[in-house]
């Protein structure tokens, strides 16, 4: 198998394994699916943490306002009543105004906390460096640990404008966020390596050869964003160790420099005690047991 380290920009994203023989454009797809996977269960994720702090997302017509100015329009939350956390809800105010208040109980949002957390590490850009691959199954069954979690504490389900619910549905609106600025689009996708895009009439072979057993760097971009930069001749753990060698070979110089500088003291010229002991004839005097004086 040929194993692709997936960066975009400069950024890791993860490993992926395929085969020489594969369609470009079957591949770009493949990667996009995971690449765009790993960007919605990060946004899922985000929202789980503000869901199992202040409860389910406000109507869109109530978020940012006071207690006050929901009285005064006398606006109420609906599904506040009908999405219920299991063993009941605790208060906890949302101080930006996009959630109703209505949190889980402790028990229940530890629920949502572990199962982001293990998330989280099924999508970790460090998986790179521990040299473990990137697969569909795992998005998908990531996804899914996700939904259970918030169907066990949310039994009754989240309201149809909750972004969680969105997103499991398929139907997230991104359009004008910053998270939109990460997504690249199924048919926009482009697939580089060696500063040369790879044409999505080929296939992966037209580059790499046949050689099955071989490793490269690709990277992932927006179709018509031009080229991406060109990977360092030198890697940062690779620059890392080149400065640390770097500064112990100045220490050494120093600690050399420093040896040679005080060399002059044991010569006979630097002893202060030589004029005296040539006055009293003591010098170039050799004594051991036994011999006549």
């Amino acid at each position: 198998m040929v194993r692709l380290h997936v960066k975009h920009g400069e950024q890791s994203q993860f490993l992926y394994d395929t085969t020489v023989q594969v369609d470009v454009s079957v591949l770009v797809d493949e990667l996009l699916h995971l690449y765009n996977g790993r960007l919605k269960i990060e946004r899922i994720c985000s929202e789980m943490e503000y869901l199992a702090k202040h409860g389910t997302l406000l109507p869109y017509n109530m978020q940012g306002l006071t207690d006050e100015q929901i009285i005064e329009l006398k606006l109420k939350d609906e599904w506040a009543e009908r999405c219920i956390p299991s063993g009941g809800a605790t208060f906890c105010k949302d101080d930006i105004g996009r959630r109703n208040g209505q949190a889980p109980s402790t028990k229940m949002a530890e629920v949502l906390i572990k199962t982001i957390n293990e998330a989280k590490a099924n999508i970790n850009k460090k998986l790179v460096d521990a040299n473990s691959v990137m697969t569909k199954e795992i998005i998908k069954d990531t996804l899914n640990e996700l939904r259970g979690a918030v169907t066990i504490v949310y039994p009754m389900g989240l309201p149809p404008h909750d972004p969680i619910k969105m997103e499991f549905d398929g139907e997230e609106d991104l359009s004008g966020t910053q998270a939109s600025l990460s997504v690249i689009p199924a048919d926009q996708g482009s697939l580089w390596w060696a500063a040369k895009e790879m044409q999505l009439n080929k296939k992966l072979s037209d580059y790499v050869g046949k050689n099955e057993k071989t490793k490269i760097v690709v990277k992932l971009q927006k179709r018509g964003t031009g080229p991406p930069g060109r990977e360092p001749v030198v890697t940062e753990d690779e620059k890392k160790q080149m400065m640390l060698q770097a500064y112990r070979r100045q220490e050494d110089l120093k600690k050399l420099q420093e040896v040679e500088d005080d060399n002059h003291l044991n010569s006979q010229w630097a002893d202060s005690n030589m004029l005296k002991r040539q006055f009293q004839g003591l010098n170039n005097i050799s004594w051991r047991p036994g011999k006549n004086m």
